[in-house]
């Protein structure tokens, strides 16, 4: 039997075990259930005494790494089975996202660890070209992160506008994500996007792009941190919808078995701790997503945030137009009343929807309506989504967006 302890904002809450056949099991501890205080990890791992096993505990944990492609690569360098969820823990678990650590167990508890590694430009552009082959740094000596997702990205702290490496359990202040070659255009694409997420009035973290040698980058202020007026970190609680409906996270898209609107859109009236907010909230995400033309919105894009007894939708995240991109699937990742693509979506998928989520139509139009109105308002004045960078791939994005949104103003008369 193996053996990681579990930390909760540095509390030990439970341990993660994994038994001879590799199966693996949580269990939460005596004392943490004891506490009046005691909170959940996850809405998939509500409290109890006995232990979630196999099926039932792996989506929150396997839920915290690297997509397929990063964690093969990671699992190579490490030296262990890219199917080892418990190995893979036990060597990167040490800053993820929320506010969760896992340490083999008799290392010391990572409160108050502020150890760093600053980074000088030199030593930042040899980061971004071993990132590809090197994701999250793995197996570099004092670093144990892990981000879920398929995209180069590297966890750091902005410390007097310099980023460093947290090292250790050091919480991490920014996610800095370099453009892949794949994917030319992907910062001006993805900072347009939050930028303008942001003018219409939904909730985003802070980007900024950034030139690291010759390489386009974007540096996303984490929502899951808190800073003190003194400077300390703080890690705020989070999961992602997979996660917190107990969907393993190989299986994030629909057509594979992932999340359905209608079970996000449940799961936030049964589970938000202010559900006509979040389902309101939710719902211009999912709108704004169809009008950037974001295909890839899947459940490990939206996610929940646990503060002070709250739980409430977090911010959104990775908004990028994947139509920018002709090759890319048109499939949505999450069906607008069973449409198959998102270039064909009409006024009876948006009714359909409406129907099998249970929600009021007026209300559902009304908030349609009123996104597609502030999304070209905001591209006609350039001054409020004008972003640095590659002027040709934003104009092309702003272009597709405002047809959208013209077209779905036009098709709700």
């Amino acid at each position: 039997m193996k053996r990681l302890t579990v930390y909760l904002n540095g509390e030990p809450v439970g341990a993660l075990d994994q038994d001879d056949g590799g199966l693996l099991g949580f269990r939460y501890s005596p004392e943490w259930l004891n506490k009046p205080e005691a909170a959940a990890l996850s809405r998939s791992l509500p409290l109890q005494r006995e232990a979630f096993r196999g099926k039932h505990a792996r989506p929150f944990f396997a839920g915290i790494l690297p997509d397929e492609g990063p964690r093969q690569q990671i699992a190579s360098i490490l030296g262990i089975s890219e199917r080892n969820d418990f190995a893979i823990l036990e060597r990167i678990g040490g800053e993820c996202a929320g506010a969760v650590s896992l340490l083999p167990e008799g290392m010391p508890s990572p409160v108050g660890e502020t150890r760093l590694r600053e980074l000088d430009e030199q030593e930042l552009r040899e980061i971004m070209a071993e990132l590809p082959r090197r994701p999250l740094l793995a197996g570099q000596a004092g670093i144990r992160l892990s981000l879920a997702g398929s995209q180069d990205k590297l966890p750091v702290v902005l410390h007097d506008s310099r980023l460093a490496l947290p090292l250790g359990n050091t919480p991490s202040t920014h996610i800095l994500k370099p453009e892949p070659e794949r994917f030319p255009g992907l910062v001006a694409n993805e900072v347009l996007c939050m930028t303008l997420a942001k003018a219409v009035g939904l909730s985003v973290p802070f980007v900024t792009p950034r030139s690291i040698g010759d390489k386009a980058c974007i540096l996303v202020q984490r929502y899951d941190r808190t800073i003190s007026p003194d400077g300390a970190v703080a890690r705020v609680h989070q999961e992602d919808f997979c996660q917190a409906l107990g969907i393993p996270p190989e299986r994030k898209y629909q057509q594979e078995g992932g999340p359905l609107l209608r079970d996000c859109i449940a799961m936030l009236r049964e589970w938000s701790t202010a559900p006509v907010l979040d389902i309101r909230d939710f719902l211009d995400g999912l709108i704004f997503n169809m009008l950037i033309g974001n295909a890839d919105a899947h459940g490990k894009n939206y996610s929940l945030l646990y503060r002070g007894g709250e739980r409430r939708l977090a911010p959104f995240y990775d908004l990028v137009c994947t139509l920018a991109w002709p090759e890319l699937s048109k499939t949505p990742a999450m069906k607008i009343g069973q449409s198959d693509s998102i270039e064909t979506i009409t006024l009876a998928h948006w009714k359909k929807m409406t129907e099998e989520t249970r929600l009021g139509w007026p209300m559902v139009r009304e908030r349609i309506t009123g996104l597609c109105r502030k999304t070209r308002a905001v591209l006609q004045d350039s001054r409020a989504w004008e972003t640095p960078g590659d002027a040709a791939t934003a104009d092309r994005v702003a272009s597709i967006v405002e047809a959208r949104a013209s077209s779905l103003l036009q098709s709700m008369k």
